[in-house]
């Protein structure tokens, strides 16, 4: 059997297993560059944001950004990393229009921390290391006619690298690393990791070996990919292709690959470089990196509750179920507003189903944050307190929350006006009953008689002859007495 480089005639594409380590660059959520006070404002005029750093100008210096490092230092703690008290900055030289200076100020031999992990629904993932860089500026390629435009505002941008090892098997594992990733970024404030923005990126490399090696194949690095839906798809495509080589004999070139969305495929880029193609050397112009022990501490000990141990709080505190959890602690703030609706109720389960239900499906309609949403955890909790109490109903109380978000108005206030309030009043109760036996004397008289199949339609019916007001639990007492249960 030959290795997995070379391939082997006889092997089927199953023969293989993937093998993927991703290179994520995180964007910080500064107000000002890495290494000057220019503005990282996303969206301004094409080259506003810039200076004689950002353009590289003769006699321009750096001056490192000390929230940045903040920023970098409590993503590395979180992800359990060792963060290091002395790391240097380098210079990653390559040629390319949007980089003015012909180097990227990055780290290398000495990055800022090392050695953590990140577990996922399958195992944990090793992070080989986090390391603070700047980005490069944007090039816009039109088409008609023919042209590419450098817009420079996001050179300088400060972000950090979390490079994994390659413990990843499956596209889907790929899927559910980046998404944990997300969410610890989100949770510690570290960015608003917005894809979409360019706020996180992502780079797979990715290789085929022949399953129950150990010797890795030849790995190749996708990039273009804009969402984890286009990293999972990249990821099945390219593995797709490279054992489809390798069982016809072929060898894997190591390449950097684009990903192309509309058409589903990979194509070749250029070959891949090595670290020696980018002529690492100190950077001259910074000195080295020095945190202390007590800074680090203080910034870990600023650390907000972590996914992983909310999601454990979550379980035990208030007994939800591993789905609920997974969508409720997904994002920070519905997280949060969860907690204080459930707080402010008393049945935590009750308080689920609604932010999940009701609450996602109004933000999600239209595209608000939580935090500007019409209704606040104390009235949500108060519209809850309706229903437990059985003043309105569970499906009037939908009409009230879908009012209410429009209003701002209390939940008693709201159902009062919308006179959908539940009635509890025998009296009232009986002339509804009274009225649906009179207009249905077939179904009644034989429901008397002792066909107790027939009580559902009766009360459905007289739910419906009281526009939803009656109280069911009483209504469905009042019937039974009529039969002598």
């Amino acid at each position: 059997m030959t290795d997995a480089t070379t391939g082997a005639v006889t092997a089927g594409t199953g023969a293989y297993e993937m093998v993927v380590g991703l290179e994520v660059h995180v964007q910080l959520k500064t107000v000002t560059k890495a290494f000057c006070s220019c503005s990282t404002e996303y969206g301004a005029p094409p080259n506003t944001n810039v200076c004689p750093v950002c353009l590289a100008l003769p006699g321009a210096l750096p001056v490192l950004n000390a929230h940045a490092v903040e920023l970098a230092t409590r993503a590395a703690l979180a992800l359990g990393c060792t963060v290091h008290p002395v790391s240097v900055f380098a210079r990653k030289h390559y040629f390319y229009p949007d980089l003015p200076k012909g180097y990227q100020i990055s780290q290398f031999d000495r990055p800022l921390a090392t050695g953590g992990s990140l577990a996922t629904d399958e195992h944990a993932v090793r992070i080989t290391r986090v390391h603070l860089e700047e980005d490069a500026g944007k090039s816009i390629h039109d088409r008609y006619p023919a042209a590419t435009a450098i817009d420079l505002n996001r050179a300088g941008v400060p972000l950090i690298e979390i490079v994994s090892e390659p413990d990843i098997r499956s596209a889907a594992a790929a899927g559910q690393y980046l998404r944990a990733l997300k969410r610890v970024m989100e949770y510690t404030g570290v960015s608003d990791v917005n894809m979409e923005e360019g706020s996180l990126r992502v780079d797979a490399n990715v290789s085929a070996r022949l399953r129950g090696t150990e010797a890795l194949g030849t790995k190749t690095e996708v990039k273009n990919l804009n969402s984890f839906s286009n990293v999972e798809r990249a990821l099945a495509a390219e593995f797709a292709r490279q054992t489809a080589v390798l069982s016809a004999g072929g060898r894997i070139e190591q390449q950097t690959m684009l990903w192309d969305a509309a058409h589903g495929s990979v194509r070749p880029a250029r070959s891949k470089e090595g670290s020696h193609d980018y002529r690492y050397f100190p950077e001259p112009d910074l000195r080295p990196l020095v945190v202390t022990s007590a800074w680090v501490d203080a910034v870990r000990g600023s650390l907000a509750e972590l996914p992983a141990a909310r999601a454990a709080r979550y379980a035990s505190q208030y007994g939800l179920g591993a789905g609920d959890i997974a969508a409720l602690i997904d994002k920070p703030r519905v997280a949060d507003y969860f907690e204080a609706v459930a707080a402010g109720h008393g049945d935590a389960k009750a308080a689920a189903n609604w932010v999940l239900g009701e609450v996602l499906a109004a933000l999600n309609a239209t595209h608000m944050d939580v935090r500007a949403f019409g209704i606040q955890p104390a009235a949500l909790a108060g519209l809850l307190g309706l229903v437990r109490d059985g003043t309105i109903s569970h499906a009037a109380a939908k009409t009230v929350f879908a009012e209410m978000a429009h209003s701002g108005e209390p939940a008693a206030v709201v159902a009062q006006r919308l006179g959908v309030t539940q009635v509890g009043d025998d009296d009232a109760l009986n002339r509804w009953i009274d009225e649906v036996m009179a207009e249905n004397p077939a179904e009644a008289s034989r429901y008397l008689a002792g066909e107790r199949k027939l009580q559902g339609p009766l009360v459905g019916r007289i739910m419906k002859k009281s526009q939803g007001r009656a109280d069911p639990k009483r209504v469905n007492q009042l019937l039974a007495v009529r039969t002598g249960a």
